[in-house]
């Protein structure tokens, strides 16, 4: 008889690590986590740990042959700033992979009877606007709004969405002996801020960068310029986001992908609250012309109306709660400041 589990992928990076903690806190069900990287010590034990390739075919067969998938949590994914120089490794990790588990939690939710949850973590990088006096005029955007992405991690975050939704409202839809489809939900993001992982190559990264580089004591050269805007959230409410979402009545819920945000700030204004409490912090400005492009093209801020109407959704953390609360006395610590 198989175990019923949860499957997290990409559980090794930022939002994965924050994720596990949570779920074996919260969940009583068997977690079992899929990544190319080994788990760092700090993980709980209770956890099962897959060292593989999203794109081995093989080896998620020996998964659904051992376990009882209910709900995925899929979060592996080359990220913004990596993905543009390798952007074919990018479309076969990002699209690949995700293909590959949608179909596996299609297949799923046919042996089950009933649909497999499948949560997915999207990105502002869906967005792009087409120039600064337009991204000025429009400063805040809905989840089908200018959806025209400047980036490969972009373009593969949103056909995924795509996907998501095909594999949960249409495929199937013909077979009569095969009803059930699966239960996709996407949280769009905005640029997310962790204490406790140094940032991997987002392009947003520029802020949790600058705040890493002060508590370290390094100076720290800021690749985008000092009035580039975009929304952030620290990654407490990442995780709530996805967590509730994951447990909202299917009823409540009115689309498939939902824009989440806390605050906006440019980054001049980010290096100004980094010196508050970081004062002897060396930040300079040095854009990088084609990752400050790429900043450009994402809206200042994002409209999460409808996560709040559906699933009740408010994030705990405004910009002061989560400088004062969270990112500065956990980063201390973990510095040793």
């Amino acid at each position: 008889m198989r175990k019923k589990g949860i499957l997290i992928t990409g559980a090794a990076g930022e939002i994965g690590e924050a994720l596990v903690h949570e779920l074996a806190r919260q969940d009583g069900q068997q977690l079992i986590t899929l990544d190319l990287k080994p788990l760092p010590e700090s993980f709980p034990r209770s956890v099962t740990h897959v060292q593989g390739d999203l794109l081995d075919q093989d080896l998620l067969a020996r998964l659904v042959s051992e376990y009882e998938i209910d709900t995925i949590f899929h979060l592996a994914a080359l990220l913004s700033t990596r993905a543009e120089f390798t952007p074919e490794a990018a479309h076969r990790v990002n699209v690949e992979g995700t293909l590959n588990l949608l179909k596996l939690a299609s297949d799923q939710s046919q042996w089950r009877g009933e649909p497999v949850l499948f949560m997915f973590p999207s990105s502002i990088a869906a967005y792009g606007m087409p120039d600064l006096e337009t991204k000025a005029r429009i400063p805040m955007v809905r989840e089908w709004e200018w959806n025209y992405p400047r980036t490969m991690y972009g373009c593969t975050k949103l056909y995924c969405e795509l996907l998501g939704t095909y594999y949960s409202e249409y495929f199937r839809q013909l077979a009569a002996d095969a009803p059930v489809m699966l239960d996709f939900r996407c949280v769009r993001f905005p640029g997310l801020v962790s204490a406790f992982t140094v940032p991997s190559g987002g392009t947003s990264d520029f802020g949790p960068e600058m705040l890493h580089a002060a508590a370290r004591g390094e100076p720290y050269a800021c690749f985008v310029r000092e009035d580039s805007c975009i929304p952030f959230m620290v990654m407490p409410d990442a995780i709530k986001a996805l967590l509730e979402l994951s447990r909202a009545p299917a009823e409540k819920l009115t689309r498939r992908v939902y824009n989440v945000t806390s605050f906006s700030l440019t980054a001049g204004q980010f290096r100004n609250m980094v010196l508050r409490y970081f004062p002897d912090a060396q930040i300079t400005f040095e854009p990088d012309i084609k990752r400050n492009g790429i900043i450009d093209s994402w809206p200042s801020n994002m409209s999460d109306k409808a996560a709040r109407e559906d699933w009740g959704w408010k994030p705990d953390y405004d910009l002061e709660r989560a400088f004062t609360e969270y990112l500065v006395p956990n980063i201390r610590k973990r510095y040793q400041v």
